[in-house]
Order: structure tokens, then C-alpha cells, then sequence
């Protein structure tokens, strides 16, 4: 995993996965929550005013710019290890790195 990239590690029914959000990913959350812009998401994350739905497609657009091939239904019936709690802290993870400037060397 490298967190540079934007990567977080999430374990899905016991196997591990790389998840990250590209452009693609952004896109397809976008569409899939109705939302105006990537800000608003990431306002809610930040405000605390989030949806398990946000997070479930948070997550899934996560796992779908990792190489993930699967879908928001096959990952409502999956264990996620930690839980909701652990679904949400990957979710924020993941938009904090997909925002994230990189530091000036």
C-alpha cells in the first residue's frame, strides 16, 4: 500500500485490498450520490453529517479504483473488517489521501 498514492488497505470477507480514488472513481461517486461536487462529500465527512450509504459508496468507489471488479450490492452482504466503524474510517481515509497535497521536498 502506498498512502502517497492515495492508497488505503481494506479488508473484504478476510482478503486484503488496495482501494483508492482516480478520477474515474470520483466520478462514479459522484453520480452514484447525487452530489454537486466532490467538496460537498467531503464536507459531509468532515462535518460528521455522513450516510452509511456515503459510506458504502465511498468504499466501493475506493475498491473500484484499486481493480476491484465488484459492486455496491456484492459489498452489502461482505464482512468489512472492522465493521461500519471500520468502513467509515477507510472512507475518510480515503478522501483525506485523494486530497492530500503532497509535501514540497
Amino acid at each position: 500500500m502506498n498512502p502517497w498514492a492515495g492508497e488505503v488497505t481494506i479488508v473484504v470477507d478476510g482478503e486484503r485490498r488496495i482501494a483508492k480514488l482516480t478520477l474515474g472513481a470520483l466520478a462514479e461517486l459522484e453520480a452514484a450520490l447525487g452530489a454537486g461536487s466532490l467538496l460537498e462529500i467531503a464536507e459531509r465527512f468532515e462535518a460528521g453529517r455522513f450516510t452509511s450509504r456515503d459510506v458504502l459508496m465511498l468504499v466501493v468507489a475506493g475498491l473500484r479504483g484499486g481493480g476491484w471488479d465488484g459492486t455496491a450490492e456484492t459489498l452489502m452482504t461482505a464482512e468489512i473488517a472492522g465493521g461500519p466503524v471500520g468502513a467509515a474510517r477507510a472512507a475518510a481515509e480515503l478522501l483525506a489521501r485523494a486530497f492530500a497535497v503532497p509535501e514540497a521536498s
